[in-house]
This record gives C-alpha cells, structure tokens and sequence, in this order.
C-alpha cells in the first residue's frame, strides 16, 4: 500500500536569507549586522546563508571572519564568478526554513522591509511576495533616468507576456514560501534570475502580491555592476521562457499537466461533455491543478481529492473561500481513505487517473462501495494502445485502455449499467504526431494554445469523424441493493 508523499523537509518558523556576494567587502560586514538585527514577524527565526561568488578582494576572508562570530550564518564559496544566479541556487540548496528572501550584499535593499515582504506569507494569503522600489515606502534615492526607464520597460514586456501587473518585475527583493521556490528549476545565468523567476511563478498561477520598499540605489562608481548588456541578457530571458514550459524540477510529467492547464477552452468543453451526468454530491479523484473543478463548480458539496502533493496545495489555494470544495489526501488504491465518505457520494470523477495504475480493479472496487445507490462513476482514460508512445511515457502512462478493457474492469467491480462513448477525435492526430513521430515528451504551448482557440470546430467535428478519440469516457451506474436480489 502506497504512503502519503512527505512535504520538503523545512523547518516552520524559519526565514532562509539568501545573500549572493561578490567583491562586497566594504559594505558586506555591515549588511550582516543589519540582517540580524531586522525585525521579523514573530515567530519567526532567522538564518542566513551567504555564498561568495569567487570575490577576490578581501571580502571571502571577512566573510569567514563573519561566521565564526555568528551561529545563524552557513557560509559557502564558490571557486570562480558565475554570477548571482548561480549563488542564489547554491544558496537555495542549503535553505531550511519554512520562507526564504533574497538579499543582495550592497545595501540598496533594507533588511528592515522584511516584515513587510513577510506579512502575506506568513498570513497564507501568498505564494510569493516582490518589494516594488516603485511603490516607495518613504523615501528612495534619486538614480538614472535610462537605468529606471529600462526597468519600467522589462516590467511591461513581463506584464504583457504574464498579464500580471507588477511594478517592478526586476526588483532584487523577492519573498517565497521555500518548498515553492526548491520547485521551480532555476537555469538562467548572472541577472537573468529576475525575469525567470517571474514568468515560472506566473506559468504556474501562483499567488503573488508586491508590497512597497525603500530603496537606496548604488551609483556606478559606488560599485553598481548591472549594464545595459544585463538589460538585454533579461529581454533574451523573457523571450526564452515565454516559448518554454520548465517549471517543475524533477517531478515526472507535471510540466505537461502545467502545459494543459492554459487549455481551458478544451476543460470547459470537457466539462460539458459530462455535466449530464454528474450529480451534486461529488468526488473527483485526481483533481489534478483543478482545471476540470472550476468549470464544475458550484455543488451541494465537492470534495476534490489528490495524491500528489504539489498538486494537492494548488488545490488548497484555489479552494480558499470556496464553503462548497473540500480539499482532501486520497491514494485511490486505499479502501481506508474512502471510508469517511461510504454513501455520502452520488458522482465519482476520474478523469486521466487509472492509465496511472498498474491494476485498476481496487480503485473502482473503491469507486463502487464509496458512491451512493443509483451513484454515477465517470472515467476518461486515453484510448488506443497503438497511439502510446513519448508523452505516454512522459506522464508515466502505465497502458492505454479500449473499449473492452475498461468495460470488463467496471463490470468485475460491481457495476453492471455502463455508457462507453468516445472524446477528442481531433486530439489524436496532435497525439500521433508528436508522442509517435517526433517523439516528444510533452504538446508544445503554442501548438496547444492553437488547438485551444479551435475548440469550437472539434465539438462539432468529433461524432462525424470516423476513428475513435483519443480518450474513451465512461459513465457506470451503481445498481440499488434491490436489483441484486431479483
């Protein structure tokens, strides 16, 4: 029997300040005294992890000096330069705590803004949080106007790629909560962090708020080393991953499940297709980012139920404020996990769950006894085992079904009045070409988000086109206990 997954190993309570240095030597000692000295939210504690980015004026050496006085500070070198970035993920590897900040060594940002980028973590209402210099709090140092215009430019274009409306999308203060952060892989080089950052966690429609910030930027001769040349290393970054969908590090297929998230003309047509036939006490086992849920919510009540625990805090961010959506653990392999709802569920949703498991028959075991007399169960799985092929593997497909798999799996669990019907006849061409012939691993966005706006024309083409879709739905009837005794 399958565990409950175990969350990143964080520490509550705890704010990992991550400090990239490089060539900071008269400034840094004094940033280090200023970070442990800033107020922070109770309870929180602090610690602070600095890595030297191959500095080579003295600062490594006052740096060491520095952690032996304080037990708060994990010290790491780099042997060469390779840019904040680089420093942000060795920093980002060692972090322990519950929320993590970036701290730039030069003392333009104010360690005494961290209650303030704090405050909606540590109230749950965010995901991540920006300090805008935009935005200032009280005052802010008067700096180049090209320098500033550039800024506001690079925030536009990430706006208009993103539809957020930041601020300050360059802003060296950016607050998150860790286990997020260590989920997100981080590629880019010197100051394309930024701009990564931002259309990863906006991809990934988290919450994020912007809070205002005192600012006290450096002038070039006081030792500032962004150029014009960064400006446009970050336009190149913006382009890069707007095209590209990485946004998960190490964790199987999840980037395609991201990736089909943005087809919501697709879900609504899903939806549509089985409203009929839901009632209005349901389970939908597999929720997924709940790109199916919203387009089926309002209900008398709706329990969406995960396994994965990425996907299970999406859930609980979207179920925020939603009195009828209950968010909840579930292995569809463990008859225990359905015991608190035995009779209580007159529609059970699986939707793209049993081509995951080796041996279906317990999970619809489970499906029949947890539903209600007269209960509907809906399943759609891919169809055609002759189409699986590169994506399949991808998301960790274990088979595809056919018709008489999946009816022969739903009459030996119990269920005995069974609706079989194809969906998506349209969807398996895009499937052949890029999981059989280019051998793919996941629907390119730009490819999907044409298919997306066409959605209207493959409803009406799906029943006259005359191959089978590329999923096959089922919606099985439990019997009353009546009707097992005649």
């Amino acid at each position: 029997m399958k565990t409950k997954p175990s969350q990143t190993d964080l520490i509550p309570n705890l704010l990992s300040i991550l400090i990239p240095v490089y060539n900071e030597r008269p400034l840094v000692g004094a940033l280090v005294q200023d970070v442990l000295r800033a107020d922070l939210p109770p309870p929180l504690l602090r610690e602070l992890i600095i890595v030297d980015d191959g500095s080579t004026d003295g600062t490594r050496e006052l740096l060491r000096e520095l952690t032996k006085k304080h037990p708060e500070i994990t010290y790491r070198e780099h042997a060469k330069n390779i840019g904040k970035t680089g420093a942000i993920r060795t920093a980002l590897e060692l972090a322990r705590g519950e929320f993590c900040i970036f701290q730039d060594a030069d003392l333009e940002y104010s360690p005494h803004d961290y209650k303030y980028l704090l405050a909606p973590l540590c109230s749950g209402k965010a995901d991540v949080v920006y300090g805008s210099r935009f935005l200032s709090r009280e005052q802010r140092k008067v700096l180049f106007f090209w320098h500033s215009l550039g800024n506001k430019f690079l925030t536009l274009l990430s706006n208009a790629i993103t539809d957020l409306n930041l601020t300050d999308m360059e802003t060296g203060y950016k607050a998150f909560r860790t286990e997020i952060l260590k989920s997100i892989p981080i590629r880019s080089e010197r100051f394309g962090l930024e701009p990564e950052i931002t259309l990863k966690v906006a991809k990934r429609k988290l919450r994020i708020y912007e809070v205002p910030i005192n600012y006290h930027g450096r002038t070039y001769e006081e030792g500032k080393k962004i150029t014009w040349k960064d400006g446009l290393h970050t336009l190149g970054v913006l382009l890069k991953y707007t095209l590209k969908n990485d946004l998960h590090k190490d964790h199987g297929g999840t980037d395609v499940l991201q990736t089909m998230t943005q087809a919501k003309r697709f879900h609504r047509w899903m939806a549509d297709v089985i409203r009929p036939f839901v009632k209005e006490r349901v389970m939908e086992v597999g929720a997924g980012m709940g790109s199916l849920t919203q387009h089926l919510l309002p209900q008398k009540h709706y329990v969406a139920t995960e396994f994965d625990p990425f996907h299970l805090q999406q859930l609980k961010r979207f179920a925020q404020n939603r009195p009828d959506l209950e968010v909840a653990w579930m292995d569809a392999q463990d008859p225990t996990c359905f015991a608190p709802y035995i009779g209580q569920i007159d529609t059970i949703l699986c939707l793209n769950v049993l081509e995951h498991i080796p041996n279906a028959s317990t999970t619809l075991a489970n499906f029949y006894h947890c539903l209600s007399p007269h209960g509907n169960a809906i399943i759609l799985v891919p169809q055609g085992q002759w189409l699986y092929g590169s994506i399949d593997q991808a998301v960790e497909h274990v088979k595809r079904y056919s018709r008489q798999d999946l009816e022969s799996a739903l009459r030996n669990a119990g269920f005995d009045s069974i609706l079989l019907f194809d969906f998506n006849k349209v969807g398996v061409l895009g499937w052949y070409l890029n999981g059989k012939l280019l051998e793919r691993t996941q629907m390119p966005s730009i490819q999907l988000g044409l298919y997306d706006r066409m959605v209207g024309l493959w409803k009406r083409l799906d029943r006259s086109l005359p191959w089978h879709g590329l999923s096959l739905i089922a919606i099985a009837q439990k019997s009353s206990p009546t009707a097992h005794q005649h």
